[in-house]
């Protein structure tokens, strides 16, 4: 679908998309705010997923646990309309920087999924690291917004 990976020198410095998906047939995309450049989320677009994003210019991502693409909002209204695109040096990496408007990116309610933070320092068991919650507030309710409709990640 994309550009056959063919030499180092067209990777890296040329100007036609080439992406490594991995073994998987995967690549992943960290997703930014664009106006505050929070990081909302990280997943991953296979070629379907990628092609679908860049044509629509909404973001579309490729769910493993459901093993189908999914456009992301479809079910929450929050859509991420992609403001910009990038792809890293060699290709096997994807940033996105998109416009949510006053919505979430996250299906637990909060704008981020990067909503918890791991406190730092000397660890002395490992099994008791403490996270604080960094949003406070919900965007939407899960429970209002999923009901009836298929868990949007499983354990």
């Amino acid at each position: 679908m994309f550009k056959k990976r063919e030499n180092v020198a067209d990777i890296e410095e040329g100007n036609l998309l080439s992406p490594k998906f991995n073994n998987d047939g995967l690549i992943p995309v960290i997703t930014t705010d664009f106006k505050t450049k929070e990081v909302l989320m990280q997943g991953f677009m296979n070629s379907e997923a990628l092609k679908k994003t860049i044509e629509t210019k909404e973001a579309h991502y490729w769910s493993r646990s459901r093993k189908e693409v999914w456009h992301k909002g479809e079910t929450s209204g929050f859509v991420q309309k992609v403001v910009e695109m990038r792809i890293d040096d060699d290709q096997d990496s994807i940033w996105m920087s998109v416009d949510i408007g006053d919505g979430a990116s996250c299906h637990v309610g909060y704008k981020s999924c990067f909503y918890r933070s791991i406190t730092l320092g000397k660890i002395e068991n490992t099994e008791k690291v403490k996270i604080d919650f960094k949003e406070k507030k919900k965007k939407f309710d899960p429970e209002v917004v999923y009901k009836n409709k298929p868990n949007p990640t499983k354990i």
